[in-house]
């Protein structure tokens, strides 16, 4: 959530997008679907958006490795309910 906070705030305030703008450019940016409608004008907001984008998919990727891990920890203690055959 703080990353994308930062990132809207970021593009809000450097790129002077709207607020809807900047939180949309965020999402698209980190969830890595970048429909390229937006794009930063400034070499500032070009240089963020590549630290932005690492940043952003690394914590994603750390994010998605917890719930997975979780999931195979509950699988394998047996908490998880059966499949019908």
């Amino acid at each position: 959530m703080l990353i994308l906070l930062s990132g809207t705030v970021f593009y809000r305030t450097v790129e002077g997008w709207s607020w809807i703008d900047a939180l949309y450019f965020s999402v698209t940016t980190i969830s890595t679907v970048g429909l390229g409608d937006l794009s930063p004008q400034t070499d500032f907001g070009k240089l963020f958006t590549v630290v932005y984008i690492f940043v952003g998919v690394g914590v994603f990727v750390a994010l998605f490795s917890q719930f997975a891990r979780a999931m195979l920890h509950l699988e394998d203690s047996g908490k998880t309910p059966e499949k019908p055959d």
